[in-house]
């Protein structure tokens, strides 16, 4: 059974790729971009890092640029041109949200193809354990405020993090969206990704980092 990972370029993505490897031929890596191009819609990386990482990992990059208003209808487009490739499986790395899991089946039923959601319902805190221990690094990209501060930008996630995050009222993963990643090495890396920290933006009460792939 072939299979596309719906790639965020963050930790829930690796951690959902990982958990299938053994079941699922994983071939491809699905990014949704803004109107532009220039970042990702999920985690705002440029394309080049998620390029670095999906070569690193040995997936084909497929990727459609979208608004948010059109976003649904972009990503189910996609779905149907990974089904058209014989792709007949998609993996999530939703963890908490309903809503979340019963989106994606939705787009996936559209396009003919089956979600597969590894890690949803998995108590957090254990996923973020076992994220730790698997070894890959994973650094912050964006944190919102006021549950954490710009000085976490580009840190990567540690065990350490584990007891501040209680401090702070942060869920382990960040599903409340209090902070996001980007995964440069791993075991299934075949090479680290090296990255220099860029300008740092804010939005709202969000905060980020741009990384530059060297």
């Amino acid at each position: 059974m072939k299979a596309a990972i719906s790639w965020s370029g963050g930790k829930d993505s690796l951690a959902a790729l990982a958990a299938v490897r053994g079941e699922l031929d994983v071939v491809a890596a699905l990014t949704m971009f803004d109107e532009s191009g220039a970042r990702s819609r999920s985690h705002g990386l440029r394309p080049a890092l998620v390029a670095a990482q999906t070569a690193s990992l040995g997936l084909r990059p497929v990727s459609a640029a979208c608004s948010w208003a059109t976003y649904n209808e972009s990503f189910t487009a996609a779905l149907r041109g990974l089904a058209r490739d014989g792709i007949t499986h998609v993996v999530f790395g939703d963890l908490v949200f309903p809503e979340h899991r019963e989106w994606a089946e939705a787009r996936c039923a559209e396009a003919g193809v089956v979600a597969v959601e590894p890690l949803f319902g998995r108590p957090t805190d254990e996923l973020f354990d076992a994220f730790i221990a698997s070894g890959a690094t994973a650094l912050m990209v964006t944190v919102r405020e006021p549950w954490l501060d710009a000085t976490w930008l580009g840190r990567p996630l540690s065990a350490a993090m584990k007891a501040d995050f209680a401090e702070r009222g942060v869920d382990p993963c960040g599903e409340r969206g209090e902070y996001h990643t980007a995964v440069v090495a791993g075991p299934a890396f075949a090479r680290p990704i090296r990255v220099t920290m860029g300008e740092q933006v804010r939005r709202g009460e969000c905060l980020a980092i741009d990384l530059i792939p060297c």
